[in-house]
């Protein structure tokens, strides 16, 4: 096994995976404190680096496209120090760092391992429940639904509405963006069948972010979220496996279509269990959900 430990945190590789647990330095970004321990699987894999430096260099792991919801959600906006996938590596353990990044090279290569895109996400997420509070407003989610709550920040016009709840299978996009100069971030939650979203400072179902500290952890929200529903580059079906209802479908034939796409969430959410995406807790607690739907 492969091992490298510094201030920074440290990584380890068994042959399979590569597990990397951050620091308890004071310098280590808060994301990577919050998001803790993260476990990924050689065939998420696409590359490793080492950037060598006098001072201090860098490892870098590169993941495929596609396989973290965290990297989907944040598209390489999230700030260096955030990124879980960089160490930094005292100038003394250079050497450690190299072979590191041998060992893991000769197995991508020895596995045959695909580093191309993939559409389907090949790590977990953060776990749930998560809650986190910046800029205007506060964001939880439990597995199944959303929850979004305001502070004395929030314009008026978006507190007067009270807070907001909604369920995952409502949502048709998730979106994080980070503060840039004078322009504010957001958390943005796009309903199903919902009007164009006005300025995240009056949009319900936007958290407005000011550029705190506390910012990057409402990605960990995006991508808890992000994780649970149907993967950017998953496989769309076409005009040809669309089957038009007739105008004149009477409406007794609408609780069957309920009932048929209830059962496909419950193939879903068994899906996500065995995949090691939902635990046994949150399996339950959304398998009961859908059942009251029934």
């Amino acid at each position: 096994m492969a091992e490298i430990i510094q201030k920074d945190g440290t990584w380890s590789f068994d042959g399979d995976a590569v597990r990397i647990v951050p620091g308890r330095d004071k310098g280590v970004a808060l994301l990577r404190q919050t998001l803790g321990e993260v476990v990924v699987p050689l065939r998420a894999l696409a590359g490793i680096s080492y950037e060598p430096s006098r001072k201090a260099g860098r490892l870098r792991l590169r993941l495929r496209d596609g396989a973290d919801p965290l990297l989907q959600v944040t598209g390489g906006r999230l700030p260096e120090a955030s990124d879980p996938y960089r160490l930094t590596v005292e100038s003394d353990r250079s050497g450690v760092a190299e072979y590191f990044v041998d060992e893991v090279r000769n197995a991508l290569l020895l596995d045959q391992v695909d580093t191309g895109p993939v559409d389907t996400y090949l790590l977990p997420g953060p776990p749930v429940p998560i809650a986190v509070g910046a800029g205007d407003g506060t964001a939880a989610f439990d597995g199944d639904r959303v929850a979004l709550d305001w502070n004395w920040t929030t314009e008026e016009a978006k507190r007067s509405g009270g807070p907001r709840e909604f369920r995952i299978a409502d949502l048709r996009t998730v979106e994080w963006s980070p503060s840039k100069g004078l322009e504010n971030g957001w958390l943005r939650f796009t309903l199903t069948g919902a009007p164009p979203a006005p300025a995240p400072k009056y949009d319900p179902h936007t958290v407005e972010l000011f550029g705190f500290k506390k910012d990057p952890l409402m990605a960990l929200v995006a991508a808890a979220v992000a994780v649970r529903m149907p993967h950017p580059a998953a496989p769309q079906e076409g005009p040809a496996d669309t089957v038009a209802a007739p105008a004149e479908l009477s409406s007794a034939a609408a609780p069957a279509e309920d009932h048929d796409a209830l059962l496909r969430r419950l193939r879903e959410l068994g899906d996500l269990h065995q995949a090691g995406v939902l635990t046994a807790e949150e399996f339950a607690a959304a398998k009961q959900a859908v059942l009251r739907r029934f």
